[in-house]
């Protein structure tokens, strides 16, 4: 970093994560961003997790910055979605009050969502709320998925079916390199082959609908979702591929929680079926960000180590 640069240089993969475990060397050039945006004086405290640096600015703004490498892949991707999908949801999404670059890097400067996280409030919500929030969530990715696709037509994959065969190629390298035992891994050939993932309309894809990127209030009538964010790794593909995280990352095994959820998306109950759960794990195994070694250390286990009791296991639909 030169004397003349505020933040420090990021131009490779390698160079932004020694940056991002750096907060010295980010935070005298988030302050002077914060300042130039018009809101110096405000606190300016960064959250905790996050593959981003992402700062909240006083009460009522984010401020998410991005590292050159990451620009198309990540920055584009974001702003231009949030600004689609403003309004068009039943739960509030963030509203980009601002978006540029700032010494190489490009940022968002956004408005803060209500509420506290799900993945931390989730313990002390009770059964029959937890229940309404699958319905909500349900009801907003049905909405997601119906915003028309030219809007967002610059998204990425150009081509899903090339996207999953190039997926389908290195899927046992993928899973081998990530640590997942051969038992599992001598598996997946047979269990690709045996699902049919048939042809589907391109729809906007959120990706990683997590507890973690869902907000929650609590009022006289109880738990309500108050906002859905992290549209980074959003892109256009087959509707099914968005469930891969919603039943690793909220339902988590919970058969009801996903047949409600399921049910207020749209589907019928006569959908809910076994080809349904071993495609969403296909799905799981193709996934861009798959990692089943990690998965299998933070959901319920199976009954009998193989993929299809995996599948009914982690997508119980009853």
């Amino acid at each position: 970093m030169s004397r003349d640069t505020l933040l420090p240089a990021a131009v490779t993969e390698e160079q932004f994560l020694a940056v991002h475990q750096d907060e010295e060397l980010l935070r005298p050039g988030v302050v002077e961003l914060v300042g130039r945006l018009g809101l110096r004086g405000l606190g300016v405290e960064r959250f905790s997790d996050g593959s981003l640096p992402v700062y909240a600015v006083g009460d009522r703004h984010v401020l998410k910055l991005y590292p050159d490498v990451y620009r198309r892949e990540h920055f584009e991707v974001e702003s231009d979605v949030l600004q689609v999908v403003r309004g068009r949801l039943p739960i509030p999404t963030p509203e980009v009050e601002r978006a540029g670059e700032f010494e190489g890097w490009s940022y968002v400067l956004m408005s803060r969502l209500p509420g506290e996280s799900l993945a931390t409030a989730w313990p002390g919500i009770p059964e029959r709320d937890r229940e309404g929030l699958a319905d909500v969530l349900g009801e907003t990715l049905a909405a997601l998925h119906a915003v028309p696709s030219p809007e967002v037509g610059s998204l990425g994959p150009p081509d899903w079916q090339g996207f999953l065969r190039d997926q389908r190629e290195k899927c046992v390298a993928h899973h081998r390199a990530d640590g997942l035992d051969e038992v599992w891994l001598a598996q997946i050939p047979d269990f690709l082959d045996s699902v049919t993932l048939p042809p589907s309309p391109p729809v906007l894809l959120h990706t990683e609908v997590m507890r973690e990127h869902l907000r929650v209030t609590r009022g006289p009538g109880g738990w309500r979702l108050s906002g859905l964010f992290d549209f980074e790794p959003a892109m256009l593909g087959a509707r099914e591929y968005e469930f891969v995280a919603v039943g690793l990352f909220v339902s988590c095994g919970e058969g009801n929680l996903l047949r409600r959820l399921m049910i207020a998306y749209g589907y019928d109950p006569t959908d809910l079926d076994e080809a349904l759960q071993r495609r969403l794990l296909a799905y799981t195994l193709l996934h861009r960000y798959s990692s089943l070694d990690w998965y299998l250390t933070r959901l319920p286990a199976p009954p009998d180590p193989t993929l299809g009791s995996l599948a009914a296991c982690w997508w119980a639909l009853h």
